[in-house]
C-alpha cells in the first residue's frame, strides 16, 4: 500500500469533477488521514471558505499555496 501524499494540516486545491456538482471547488485544509485499501487514498478536509468538512479523494486535490512565513 503506497503511503498518503499529504499530511495533516497542509493546505490543498480541491478540484472536484463534472459529476461533483455540490462539492465546491477551493482552498481546503487536511483534517486527517483516512485508511483506504483502494488506490486512490482519501482526506477528511475542511473548507477555508466555509468551515464544512468533506471526505475527498487524493486525485481530486493539488498542492496549495504555501502559508506565509512571519
Amino acid at each position: 500500500m503506497r503511503p498518503h501524499g499529504f499530511i495533516v494540516g497542509q493546505i490543498v486545491e480541491l478540484q472536484a469533477g463534472k459529476y461533483e456538482g455540490h462539492v465546491p471547488n477551493g482552498t481546503y485544509t487536511v483534517t486527517r488521514l483516512l485508511p483506504n485499501d483502494g488506490t486512490d487514498r482519501e482526506y477528511r478536509v475542511r473548507s477555508q471558505k466555509d468551515g464544512h468538512e468533506r471526505v475527498v479523494r487524493e486525485s481530486q486535490l493539488r498542492k496549495g499555496a504555501e502559508a506565509p512565513i512571519f
